[in-house]
């Protein structure tokens, strides 16, 4: 079992930035992949970015390359999506989300965080 707590959301003005954590206990943290997904009010759940437990492969989807950037410390057991050149199309609730095996699909992961909300305002 993996507990995983998001901080770190809130409101911003586009253009400028936040840093999202994601705090895991449980069962040992560096074994599993990592993903950030976003799901705004009336969509559906969205794939943000992916790690993999040692770092060596990393996703982003299209919207957001160049301008996020997922990292993890296995020390401390935590995952980190660095968010610059927020615009109102990123408000959404950003979860984090632990899985066996690197993957893109969200059916993969079996452990979630309850969410941190991130605000863009234009």
């Amino acid at each position: 079992q993996v507990q995983l707590v998001e901080s770190g959301g809130g409101l911003v003005q586009a253009g400028g930035s936040l840093r999202l954590s994601c705090a895991a206990s449980g069962r040992t943290f560096s074994s599993y992949s990592m993903g950030w997904f976003r799901q705004a009010p009336g969509k559906e759940r969205e794939r943000v970015a992916a790690i993999s437990w040692e770092g060596s492969m990393i996703f982003y989807t299209d919207s957001v390359k160049g301008r996020f950037t997922i990292s993890r410390d296995n020390a401390k057991n935590t995952v980190y999506l660095q968010m610059n050149s927020l615009q109102p199309e990123d408000t959404a609730t950003y979860y984090c989300a632990a899985a066996d095996k690197f993957s893109l699909r969200s059916a993969a992961y079996d452990y979630w965080g309850q969410g941190t909300q991130v605000t863009v305002s234009s």
